[in-house]
């Protein structure tokens, strides 16, 4: 055995960019063609998909103080329409509101779409449909429905009807009634007196759908966002084939939100106003009943005039007076708001801005917001919203503070008027002969100007409301009115049409990147590179060609010969001259079975036969015997096994001599099958019949048994001079690299040598480290054919 070599290796990388590139163009064709799909279906998807078009505009939030035309009221008018909160946030909200949209929706029947099928694709054909559906059944049953239905006209007053989901499919005429599930229409011409071409017409789709799904469908689809900087103005675009449509829904969802919000502020002042009518009607008859009295007093008392002796007890009492009558004033009204604070028990609207002093004017108004706000929410809502809820409990809270507050200014009030009518009395009691008419006099006229002062603040306080109600501003200015943007948003041709070819160019990349990654096995030179750098590389042979010659002739100018003499002259390099003139003894084995050692082995020797070389092969795969299929001979003629077991027999009684002189080449084979094949290798009868033929014979090549498999090539390796070891192109796994590797580091095999066989030069253009695809005939009488040529032939094939 050869001595143990140190297999110590450098790792360096072996990625080599321009080999990699050749793996992938050797695929060029499939490349192309994915390359071409991939650029039509783009083409045909920006042909026959329906542009999508971007609607904008834009709006202004406007403030009280620039909407409310009543703030030039005497007392501002502000207090009576004033909003708690105007956030953008909150216009956001209101406009994506399920509510809004509903009503705008409803407002232009666009839960009703009319489709015109095309020879490819159906378009909308909104406010240009040749037919319209007219429902006769009640809105709250249309605006729940869903269909979908198909009017075909076959002459100028005749359609067929088509329902898919009913399997609904009969023949009506032009405005007969139709009744389908409940739902009565029917269907007309869009033009009076078109009938003579409503045969022309194509066949119409019309999609009936529920309102609040075409409403949730809108919502999806709406964008609102401040725009730009601004504080105040918004931005609302929607996305959609039909661009007038979306127009159409832009702009009436502003109008929409516009009159919403002035109904809401209205709302307020048609509270307030029905508040102060009904304490006008109070007072009257209060003022009614103080005036009466006075009257019954002065005829009982049979007097018109009792000041003139009292102009001392005026001086001094006047002042306290006058703080007694605006106390009472304010008490009344505070009873007032009480009163409607306790009669109402769920959450409404209380009067503002009626002369209430101190902070119970502030809660009002504080209030008033909430439940405006709380109304708001529940329109789109319901109770158990948390939103709603939490709004609810600022309103119990508020509500009760609200009454802490009445009860502490009604308790502060008491204590000032206790203490002005103490006041008075003991002004009084100077005047102890003053007459008690007097003083009942007094009472029954300071309740009548309280009477009168209260009716005349209530009257004024009521005509403000009206005009506050009559010239309510807008809520919402339009600053832009919905626009297109002609530009489609999708699908962007020049986009699709470059990613279509780039899909195309890469599917196919990928599929060939997951097959060589997939692919663990040996196709070329480059993958023996861990090999063959401390193994001599002997060659590579090329794949046969379906129709050609499988061994070599003599005088052969085929690629598979010029391959074969490349191996030759690569082996006379590697053959060590011998003193004692004895013929050279080469192994060819392999891993496995099915890599091709037989079909080296006999190419070889008739190879070297060619240069008048004696050669004799040996069967030596006595396991699996395949050298008998090049001759016409049975596989069990006497051959090596029967030479091993029967001493009886020399070398002569088992060689075949060739009948072929030109290539003149002998053949021991393998006998017949033993059953104990490595004991008869174990023998000196191999030692013996190899140092005989080769003193007889220039090579002896002996057809080994796979290493992997068994173990009777390790057994007589030491007789051999060179070890031809063969792998095989598609079909050695790259894992199996190694057992040869092994075999060399612990001296199993001598002169150890590798061969690459079935290469298909087909998939590979660059020779560096993958052999040379221009073939073996160059300068031996081989004309190279014309690329022409080859593909008239391939067409002539087929």
């Amino acid at each position: 055995m050869e001595e143990l070599q140190d297999f110590t290796e450098e790792k360096e990388s072996n990625f080599d960019l321009k080999a990699e590139i050749y793996k992938y163009l050797a695929h060029w064709k499939w490349l192309v063609l994915f390359f071409l799909i991939g650029g039509l279906l783009a083409f045909l998807y920006n042909r026959y998909t329906i542009p999508q078009f971007r609607t904008e505009a834009s709006m202004m939030i406007l403030n009280d103080e620039k909407s409310n035309m009543a703030s030039a009221l005497p007392s501002g008018g502000g207090s009576i329409l004033t909003f708690g909160d105007n956030s953008l946030d909150n216009q956001i909200i209101t406009l994506k509101s399920k509510r809004l949209v509903e009503k705008v929706v409803e407002e232009l029947n666009h839960n009703i779409s009319y489709f015109i099928e095309g020879n490819v694709i159906t378009t909308e054909a909104y406010k240009n449909s040749p037919i319209k559906i007219k429902f006769i059944s009640p809105d709250s049953l249309v605006q729940k429905a869903s269909k979908t239905l198909f009017i075909t006209p076959t002459s100028d007053t005749e359609f067929v009807l088509k329902d898919e989901v009913s399997e609904y499919e009969k023949m009506h005429n032009i405005g007969e009634i139709v009744n389908l599930d409940g739902l009565k229409f029917s269907i007309v011409p869009e033009n009076i007196g078109s009938e003579s071409i409503f045969k022309k017409t194509r066949t119409v789709q019309i999609n009936i759908r529920p309102i609040d799904q075409t409403a949730g469908e809108y919502i999806s689809r709406l964008i609102i966002a401040p725009k730009g900087k601004a504080a105040d103005i918004l931005s609302l675009s929607i996305i959609h084939a039909e661009s007038e449509k979306s127009q159409d829904f832009l702009n009436n969802l502003m109008f929409q939100f516009n009159a919403d919000g002035v109904a809401d502020k209205r709302q307020v002042a048609l509270s307030t106003t029905e508040f102060i009518q009904d304490r006008l009607g109070i007072i009257t008859s209060e003022l009614d009943s103080v005036e009466g009295g006075m009257a019954s007093f002065k005829r009982e008392n049979k007097f018109m005039d009792v000041s003139s002796g009292a102009q001392e007890f005026l001086a001094k009492s006047s002042r306290a007076e006058q703080e007694v009558f605006d106390i009472e004033t304010q008490l009344m009204i505070i009873t007032s708001v009480e009163d409607i604070l306790k009669s109402r028990e769920n959450y409404e609207l209380l009067p503002s801005n009626i002369g209430i002093e101190g902070g119970i004017s502030g809660f009002i108004s504080t209030y008033n917001a909430l439940v405006l706000e709380r109304n708001a929410y529940l329109r789109n809502s319901t109770p158990q919203n948390p939103v709603v809820q939490k709004i609810t409990a600022s309103l119990d809270s508020l509500k009760e503070n609200l009454r802490d507050n009445i009860d502490s200014q009604k308790r502060s009030l008491n204590i000032q008027l206790s203490e002005l009518n103490q006041l008075d009395r003991a002004s009084q009691s100077k005047f102890s002969g003053f007459p008690g008419m007097e003083k009942g006099m007094r009472g029954i006229e300071r309740q009548q100007q309280i009477k009168e002062q209260l009716y005349l603040f209530l009257l004024q306080r009521r005509e403000e409301a009206a005009i506050a109600f009559a010239v309510t501003g807008p809520v919402a200015k339009v600053i832009d009115p919905a626009y297109t943007i002609p530009s489609a948003v999708d699908p962007k041709p020049w986009l699709i049409l470059v990613g279509g070819f780039l899909i195309g160019l890469l599917l196919p990349l990928l599929v060939l990147f997951g097959k060589f990654m997939l692919d663990t096995k040996v196709h070329h030179k480059g993958d023996l590179e861990t090999l063959i750098k401390n193994i001599p590389f002997l060659g590579e042979i090329p794949r046969i060609s379906e129709g050609l010659e499988e061994t070599i002739q003599l005088n052969d100018r085929s690629p598979l010969a010029e391959s074969f003499r490349i191996l030759r002259t690569n082996l006379a390099y590697l053959l060590k001259p011998k003193s004692n003139n004895k013929g050279e003894i080469i192994y060819v084995t392999s891993t496995i079975k099915g890599e091709g050692k037989t079909f080296i082995t006999y190419n070889l020797a008739r190879t070297l036969a060619s240069t008048k070389k004696k050669v004799v092969i040996i069967g030596a795969d006595i396991r699996n015997p395949k050298l008998h299929r090049y001759l016409d001979l049975p596989m069990d003629s006497k051959g090596l096994s029967d030479y091993l077991y029967n001493y009886d027999l020399t070398s002569f009684d088992i060689i075949n001599k060739s009948l072929n002189e030109d290539l003149k080449v002998d053949f021991v084979l393998s006998g017949s099958i033993p059953p104990n094949p490595a004991e008869l290798f174990m023998s000196d009868r191999m030692k013996n019949l190899l140092d005989e033929l080769s003193s007889n014979y220039d090579f002896v090549i002996v057809d080994t048994a796979p290493t992997m498999i068994v173990t009777d090539t390790l057994l007589i390796s030491p007789l051999a001079d060179t070890t031809l070891y063969v792998t095989r192109a598609g079909y050695t796994e790259k894992k199996l690299l190694e057992f040869p590797k092994e075999l060399k580091q612990q001296g199993k095999l001598k002169g150890l040598a590798i061969i690459l066989n079935d290469v298909d030069y087909s998939k590979f253009s660059y020779g560096a480290k993958y052999g040379y695809s221009y073939g073996y005939g160059y300068g031996y009488g081989v004309d190279e054919e014309s690329k022409w040529s080859r593909v008239k032939k391939k067409v002539l094939k087929k």
